[in-house]
């Protein structure tokens, strides 16, 4: 489920690799369309077939996974406030895939091919721009040119892919590091799926079209023609009214209701050395660094973008100016969240532990875990982001003995902020700046997220485990 959006696109990855095969043997004209198809299908099954089998199976699995990944999007509220422009760039790369899906079964010229020209072209007169019926060009195979196969190849191999990648940078293009490929293991594993699917149940052609005689009965794909159907029900002009409608609601989903915006990331000056170390960690390229403004020795300073800030405070996780131990001065960091400042994390700490607990928590705030930890009255400190939590407030928390153990909790396993997890787990282990000290044991630090749940069992036994070994080591002392 974390990686929805890179399966998405190495599911396309497979559809172009496998049309491209295709299109070698493809004859593009009236007659060669639907020959070429089976000579692929019946005569060259055992690449020819299994190439068309991954491009029917890869173009259907896109678009379940771009329904569960609008549908996690949605469910974790990361779609309104400064995310509303990624949410609403995708939009149009969901239209464009539906076209593509359309015009790839066009070039089959079957049965069914011949039940979407028509179908398509009623859909197309109803828009009062066309000054001519496209219903009239498949009124008998003698109205078909060849250059309609030509076009139909040239769009849904060419011209819509073109546009389709440059979509899909539009809708990453504010984030940071974007994922753009799912892990191997899960590439190799869909795509060993995809290819037993294809053996077992190869994608096969319905019988030619035939313009003179209406189709009877077809097998329809249901997941790029589900409103077809419609079209016969209802009207044209209602189905049009049905998908703007549900494209209206999608495009003003981020503002029904607003979401509210925190205050974003602000930059002390007095504080900040110009490390560049926030602007690394911020998943979502909302600061920059800009030449030295205050005349400091320093050579560079960091900015902040509204626009793009999310308060996440990965930024403050990674400012190596957010030490706890600081007491002789306010606790001010070079860059500090206004309305969840590292002065108040430290007081959150202290007050978290003023009864000296085995194990203190830091949880993401709204997470599940949080409701758990409170729900049993467990010392717990909420965040924004485990990711906001420098190294530092470990340090604070064992090497001041105020807790024997500490654990780190996130968003069920996947960072609503992206890099939260990864980061925390980088700095701890001590592969990312600021790390955490050497003094620390890091086997005093359990990270929920790396444990392997199916021994663990769950967030209570985790917990459990951790204050065991808190009384075995004191009791050792």
């Amino acid at each position: 489920m974390h990686h929805l959006g890179s399966l998405t696109i190495f599911f396309c990855w497979i559809a172009l690799i496998s049309g491209i095969w295709l299109l070698i043997f493809f004859r593009t004209s009236v007659a060669g369309a639907f020959d070429s198809i089976e000579y692929l299908t019946q005569k060259q099954w055992y690449i020819g077939g299994i190439m068309r089998s991954l491009h029917r199976y890869s173009s259907d699995a896109l678009i379940l996974t771009i329904a569960l990944h609008i549908g996690r999007e949605f469910s974790r509220d990361t779609y309104r406030v400064t995310r509303w422009f990624t949410w609403v760039a995708g939009l149009p790369l969901v239209w464009m895939i539906f076209i593509l899906g359309i015009t790839g079964y066009w070039l089959v010229w079957d049965q069914l091919a011949q039940y979407i020209a028509l179908t398509s072209s009623e859909l197309l007169d109803a828009i009062p721009i066309f000054t001519s019926k496209m219903a009239a060009n498949f009124l008998s195979d003698a109205a078909i040119s060849d250059r309609f196969f030509t076009l139909m190849a040239f769009l849904h191999l060419i011209g819509l892919p073109i546009f389709l990648v440059f979509g899909i940078w539009l809708h990453v293009f504010r984030l940071s590091r974007p994922s753009i490929n799912p892990p191997t293991t899960l590439m190799a594993g869909t795509l060993l799926a995809m290819l037993a699917l294809s053996l077992l149940f190869p994608a096969v052609s319905q019988d030619r079209a035939d313009l003179a005689v209406a189709p009877q009965s077809l097998q329809i794909d249901w997941f790029y023609l589900h409103v077809y159907p419609l079209v016969q029900r209802w009207s044209p002009e209602w189905v049009w009214l049905l998908l703007v409608a549900i494209s209206a609601l999608i495009v003003f989903l981020p503002w029904l209701p607003p979401g509210k915006k925190a205050a974003v990331a602000k930059v002390d000056l007095d504080n900040c050395n110009g490390c560049q170390r926030c602007a690394e960690d911020c998943p979502y390229s909302a600061i920059q660094v800009v030449p030295r403004s205050d005349g400091k020795r320093y050579e560079h300073e960091v900015t902040v973008d509204p626009d793009l800030c999310t308060s996440c405070g990965i930024c403050v996780g990674a400012c190596p100016t957010a030490t706890p131990f600081r007491k002789h001065s306010d606790l001010i960091p070079g860059i500090d969240l206004p309305e969840n400042s590292a002065e108040h994390l430290r007081d959150m700490v202290d007050t978290a532990t003023t009864e000296r607990p085995l194990v203190l928590s830091f949880a993401c705030s709204g997470s599940s875990e949080i409701a758990w930890l409170t729900k049993h009255k467990k010392s717990c400190v909420e965040v924004a982001c485990v990711g906001q939590i420098p190294p530092a407030f470990f340090d604070y928390v064992l090497s001041r003995d105020l807790s024997d153990r500490v654990l780190l909790t996130g968003c069920g396993g996947s960072c609503r902020h992206r890099f939260g997890l990864e980061w925390t787990s980088q700095r701890i282990t001590r592969q990312r700046d600021p790390n955490l000290r050497l003094r620390v044991g890091a086997h005093r630090i359990a990270m929920a997220w790396e444990q392997p749940w199916s021994e663990q069992g769950s967030l209570q036994k985790l917990h459990s485990n951790l204050e065991r070994d808190a009384r075995e080591n004191t009791e050792c002392d």
